[in-house]
Protein backbone atom coordinates (compact mmCIF):
# COMPACT_ATOMS: atom_id res chain seq x y z
CA UNK A 1 0.00 0.00 0.00
CA UNK A 2 1.33 3.40 -0.94
CA UNK A 3 1.98 5.96 1.76
CA UNK A 4 -0.31 8.95 1.91
CA UNK A 5 1.32 12.37 2.28
CA UNK A 6 -0.48 14.39 4.93
CA UNK A 7 0.07 18.13 5.19
CA UNK A 8 1.20 19.67 8.48
CA UNK A 9 -2.03 21.66 8.77
CA UNK A 10 -4.01 18.42 8.63
CA UNK A 11 -1.69 16.83 11.22
CA UNK A 12 -2.43 19.73 13.58
CA UNK A 13 -6.16 19.28 13.02
CA UNK A 14 -5.97 15.53 13.65
CA UNK A 15 -3.95 16.02 16.84
CA UNK A 16 -6.34 18.63 18.16
CA UNK A 17 -9.42 16.56 17.33
CA UNK A 18 -7.97 13.33 18.72
CA UNK A 19 -7.09 14.97 22.04
CA UNK A 20 -10.71 16.07 22.45
CA UNK A 21 -12.02 12.52 22.01
CA UNK A 22 -11.60 10.07 24.86
CA UNK A 23 -11.50 7.00 22.58
CA UNK A 24 -9.06 7.80 19.79
CA UNK A 25 -10.13 6.10 16.59
CA UNK A 26 -6.98 6.21 14.48
CA UNK A 27 -8.50 4.30 11.59
CA UNK A 28 -10.85 7.26 11.04
CA UNK A 29 -7.79 9.20 9.91
CA UNK A 30 -6.07 6.30 8.16
CA UNK A 31 -3.09 6.37 10.53
CA UNK A 32 -1.68 3.97 13.09
CA UNK A 33 -1.53 4.62 16.80
CA UNK A 34 2.26 4.76 16.52
CA UNK A 35 2.03 7.51 13.88
CA UNK A 36 -0.29 9.54 16.10
CA UNK A 37 2.12 9.41 19.04
CA UNK A 38 5.09 10.21 16.77
CA UNK A 39 3.27 13.29 15.44
CA UNK A 40 2.26 14.32 18.95
CA UNK A 41 5.88 14.14 20.08
CA UNK A 42 7.11 16.03 17.01
CA UNK A 43 4.42 18.73 16.77
CA UNK A 44 3.40 19.02 20.40
CA UNK A 45 0.34 18.04 22.36
CA UNK A 46 -1.62 21.15 21.50
CA UNK A 47 -0.74 21.14 17.79
CA UNK A 48 1.13 24.40 18.06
Amino acid sequence: MARKKIEESEIFRILKEAEQVSNQNFTKYGITEQTFYRWRNKYGRNGA
